[in-house]
């Protein structure tokens, strides 16, 4: 018996399989953001930091009001979109359904961030990059923690609530950095109070996802 008839693979196949599994990733990363809308959350951001340009006729409370308005709109459409209507199919894939929703987080995050950041340079935003980058990852994070909380459906609710928590707080003359949308831009320890809220946050919904997940 011999070898001479085994057939032997063609020596470019190697690299077509080995992007075979890269190729598939690709796929169900498209599908994963499709099916939470994350398009059309980054086109409503998008939108509303260059349709408001941040700048407001009003006295101090009004031009300071809208931007965190503005950005705890961003914060629960970032949260909104860790519901699926079908719950998370993904689930059939193993492993990687962690890694999607962890990037599907970071990345909207980021998108909001950057953004806002443009929509600002066409008027004046209180506190600069520095403070509107904090109140949104904070912001951000409350949203997260009310999608394991209260299912990704009703995730809006958690930045909402804060905001006017907030805004209660400021008015009682509250100076804690748990209050971080009225702490200085480069205030230490409100910036880690919101780092840890939206490390929080993320880590969470990375790991268990929203409460309304269907088919467990």
């Amino acid at each position: 018996m011999t070898a001479a008839g085994v057939h032997r693979s063609a020596p470019e196949a190697a690299p077509a399989l080995a992007a075979r599994p890269a190729l598939a990733w690709l796929r169900l990363a498209r599908l994963y953001a499709v099916s939470r809308r994350v398009p059309a959350a980054l086109g409503a951001v998008l939108w509303t930091a260059l349709h408001w340009h941040w700048s407001v006729a009003g006295g101090a409370a009004t031009q300071q009001l809208v931007p965190l308005a503005v950005e705890t709109g961003a914060a629960a459409v970032i949260a909104v979109t860790t519901y699926g209507p079908l719950g998370e199919p993904e689930r059939a894939t193993g492993r990687w359904l962690p890694y999607l929703r962890l990037g599907a987080a970071v990345v909207l995050t980021t998108a909001a961030v950057g953004a806002l950041a443009v929509g600002a340079m066409a008027g004046y935003l209180p506190g600069g990059t520095l403070a509107m980058l904090r109140n949104l990852a904070g912001l951000a994070g409350t949203g997260l923690l009310s999608a394991a909380v209260l299912g990704g459906a009703r995730a809006w609710a958690g930045p909402m609530a804060y905001l006017l928590l907030a805004e209660g707080a400021l008015t009682a003359g509250w100076t804690t950095p748990w209050i971080w949308l009225g702490r200085p831009p480069h205030d230490l320890g409100a910036a880690l109070c919101a780092a840890v809220v939206f490390t929080a946050g993320t880590a969470i919904i990375t790991m268990r996802g929203g409460l309304d997940r269907v088919g467990e």
